[in-house]
């Protein structure tokens, strides 16, 4: 598969992508005291580093913004320091690198809460889920309302969490619109029940995401700017009534804004991709720069979505915490490691740094 589009340089905005294989943002709660990231960090990213572009995993824009226990913030400058040492590490192996940035609202505990107090939310409505706290899996906590005037200061927050990756290196930021957490949390209605300029219409549920990358995109570039969403996902409890006119506005919406590209999970998150009827071909046409599409592709598919123009890059998630040399055994036509999903979440070393590179034959 050498000779494949899938291996082709691209132009995303301002970079070159040595190829168009995606590095999927992937939580591994193990970032360290102060909640910078964990020494091997700097080692497992730019042990990936052939990836065309690394999205690095979700980072909070705030203490509140955090909703699992070891995830790396982006707030402080000790946490910019860390972060660079992992730029670097990429950028020395002529890698590229974003930073996935979130606020998890109600996906969230109390125990890791600022103080103890509840976590955020676009309306009082615990989600049905669990979150990783206290080394296991527990219930998320009861959520307050987010009162108006809070609001800009969410937004705030987004702001200065972009102008912070940019500060430690990386070559732009990733929104986190979706698989449950606030800002998708606010533009669908299964979450938010608010009676405000937040709430009611498609038009003021989508308000919050649109103003996030709207600050951030001010502060950074729209070429240093993506955004993610997963119009279907039921991840993390969240639904939506109508999500196709929902989608279709945001999107026809962020073109507007100009980011450098829209990375859409198709389907459920890490599940089926025809978990409820959507036309993810009508976001492509909707939207005007480069479109990641992202759940369950291989080589095969992948070749097929870029060579039929359903994409312009392909996202792997799961499969690069086994295969540190996955764009290798992608072009060599090599199977895939697997995971230890013991030793996903939460750690050191293991299940993180050690997974073998495939030795060629002789």
């Amino acid at each position: 598969m050498s000779d494949s589009l899938l291996f082709q340089p691209y132009q995303l905005g301002k970079i070159t992508l040595t190829n168009r294989v995606v590095m999927a943002p992937l939580t591994r709660n193990r970032a360290a005291a102060g909640l910078v990231p964990g020494p091997f960090a700097a080692e497992y990213y730019a042990q990936r580093a052939s990836a065309g572009l690394i999205i690095a995993e979700a980072t909070q824009v705030s203490a509140q913004a955090q909703g699992y226990q070891d995830t790396p913030g982006i707030y402080t400058d000790e946490q910019v320091a860390g972060w660079r040492k992992v730029t670097d590490a990429v950028h020395a192996k002529g890698g590229r690198i974003f930073l996935q940035i979130w606020h998890t609202g109600r996906v969230s505990n109390v125990a890791v809460q600022p103080g103890g107090q509840a976590p955020v939310a676009p309306s009082a409505i615990k989600a049905e889920t669990k979150t990783f706290v206290g080394g296991t899996f527990a219930d998320v906590s009861e959520p307050r309302a987010l009162r108006l005037d809070e609001i800009p200061g969410i937004v705030a927050d987004f702001r200065k969490a972009a102008a912070n990756a940019i500060r430690a290196g990386f070559d732009g930021v990733e929104v986190h619109g979706a698989n449950g957490y606030l800002l998708e949390q606010f533009a669908k209605d299964g979450a938010n029940q608010r009676q405000d300029e937040y709430g009611g219409s498609i038009q003021n549920r989508a308000r919050l995401l649109l103003e996030v990358v709207a600050a951030v995109t001010e502060e950074i570039g729209a070429d240093r700017t993506g955004v993610r969403i997963s119009p279907v996902s039921p991840a993390n409890g969240i639904s939506d009534s109508d999500p196709q006119a929902l989608y279709d506005h945001i999107v026809a919406e962020l073109d507007k804004l100009a980011p450098v590209y829209l990375h859409v999970i198709e389907g459920a998150t890490g599940g089926p991709r025809d978990v409820a009827p959507f036309d993810f071909a009508a976001l492509r046409k909707l939207f005007s720069r480069t479109y990641i599409a992202n759940n369950g592709y291989d080589g095969e598919t992948a070749e097929q979505a870029l060579a039929g123009g359903a994409a312009d890059l392909i996202a792997f998630g799961h499969d690069y915490v086994a295969n540190p040399d996955l764009v290798e055994r992608l072009k060599a036509g090599i199977p895939f490691a697997q995971l230890n999903r013991e030793t996903l979440y939460g750690g050191g070393a293991e299940g993180y740094t050690d997974y073998p590179v495939h030795a060629p034959a002789d």
